[in-house]
């Protein structure tokens, strides 16, 4: 049975001080090495065929922490591009636009130059297809909480604005048993889970 894990990247020195980084390339924070460090032997148990990973470095990173120094680095799994918003401090974007955050938190808007939900969904689709082409039963993707939400979304048809944020260092799976996909583990850790992880 084709299975897929995704893991969010460790904490970033972004999420650290819960700032929206989007496709910022932002690298891991001390904590954020930890936290792959932790997960890597869960991970192991799963002896994914193929690794793919954003070609960002806090999720290239992660997968080299997790133990896989040579994934292949994927563009398609890049976090979702928020534009004029990267960079600031989440805070600062529930204080000044409440509305608008939640409605992008919900994928229904998009910051000025960000990514609107539906093309980024496409994008997280495409990822999704190239793993369930590979002959691998078990793939690996170390990217973001954003493209783990679009993938939820795509594979599942669970809509952002019904799931907590992806906790870093985190593994949801998600399998083909049939063309119907089934959700077998979400935002899983070696550690207490993160249930208000930044995005």
């Amino acid at each position: 049975m084709k299975r897929i894990l995704l893991v969010r990247h460790g904490e970033s020195e972004w999420n650290a001080i819960r700032r929206l980084q989007g496709q910022a390339d932002i690298d891991l924070s001390e904590r954020g090495r930890h936290q792959a460090r932790a997960l890597g032997p869960m991970i192991a148990t799963f002896r994914p065929g193929l690794v793919l990973t954003s070609d960002l470095k806090r999720a290239a990173n992660t997968a080299s922490l997790l133990g896989y120094p040579d994934a292949t680095r994927e563009p398609l799994l890049r976090e979702h591009n928020v534009g004029d918003w990267t960079g600031v401090e989440i805070a600062d974007l529930i204080a000044a636009q409440p509305e608008a955050y939640a409605r992008w938190r919900a994928g229904t808007f998009a910051p000025e130059n960000g990514e609107i939900w539906s093309d980024f969904r496409a994008r997280i689709r495409s990822a999704i297809n190239l793993a369930l082409a590979d002959p691998a039963e078990t793939v690996l993707m170390v990217c973001h909480g954003g493209v783990i939400r679009a993938a939820l979304d795509v594979a599942l048809g669970l809509a952002p604005a019904r799931i907590i944020p992806v906790g870093p260092a985190s593994l949801s799976i998600i399998a083909f048993p049939t063309k119907k996909a089934r959700l077998e583990v979400f935002n899983a850790t070696v550690f207490s889970p993160i249930l208000d992880a930044p995005d």
